[in-house]
């Protein structure tokens, strides 16, 4: 009992001071769009979300560890792909992956007042049910990464809500490998389940939370379907040895 009413009254303050904190990055964070260079804008609006997300976790009692980050190589860019277990991932993933790049979103979290303004800035948008908007934003993806840009994708495509550690992945991001000849980068979520459990409503725990970058993936002579499976391989074996750690 005690445990879903803090569960609730955590989950109000973590709402709270998201918002409040979002207004006062929020100037700082649209000088992004004065850059003339692209990549250099957006490579500063993710420092100004990086410290934004850092004072937040830091207010709703979740600190983040960080392994793998010398996996990305100077000068290179990647297709980093994430598990999806809680609305938490999102803030957690794109501001943490070292350098300038940009998230596949829904397009319709962009409609709101504001904060659509933000979410756009750090986003390639597609709305699912539309065939002429996925092809689209698949060549928007592309040009993320011709811009140098890292590109970060959820393969599993929703929250996760079944008792399983992964979903099944859908194939965009290892064709998009493919057709790039850019490596993908797994990125191992962990923490965001119990903070956030999927079948609990507006409900937040204050929890350790965790971002594992693996090794490079190559698809040099692979197939997407290849690569799909190898990559799914690689997050479950090293979701579960993480969360055995814990």
């Amino acid at each position: 009992m005690f445990k879903n009413v803090f569960g609730r009254f955590w989950a109000f303050w973590g709402l709270l001071s998201f918002m409040v904190t979002f207004i006062i990055i929020f100037l700082p964070s649209m000088a992004s769009h004065l850059f003339r260079d692209e990549k250099k804008g957006q490579a500063y609006f993710i420092k100004v979300s990086k410290s934004w997300m850092q004072v937040w976790l830091l207010l709703i009692g979740c600190p983040l560890k960080i392994r793998g980050k010398e996996h990305f190589k100077s000068g290179s860019n990647y297709i980093v792909v994430f598990n999806h277990n809680a609305l938490l991932d999102v803030p957690l993933s794109a501001p943490f992956v070292p350098g300038a790049n940009k998230t596949i979103a829904k397009s319709s979290f962009a409609k709101f007042p504001v904060f659509g303004l933000f979410y756009k800035r750090g986003a390639v948008l597609v709305n699912r049910k539309d065939e002429k908007s996925r092809v689209k934003s698949f060549e928007e993806m592309k040009e993320v990464l011709r811009l140098g840009l890292h590109m970060c994708i959820y393969p599993e495509g929703t929250r996760n809500r079944s008792k399983e550690p992964l979903k099944p992945f859908y194939d965009g991001a290892f064709k998009l490998a493919v057709e790039s000849g850019k490596e993908i980068i797994p990125c191992i979520i962990t923490g965001t389940r119990k903070a956030m459990p999927i079948h609990k409503p507006f409900y937040l725990w204050p929890t350790r939370l965790g971002m594992d970058f693996l090794e490079p993936v190559s698809p040099n002579g692979k197939t997407s379907k290849q690569i799909n499976q190898e990559v799914f391989e690689l997050m479950l074996n090293g979701y579960r040895l993480r969360i055995n750690e814990v």
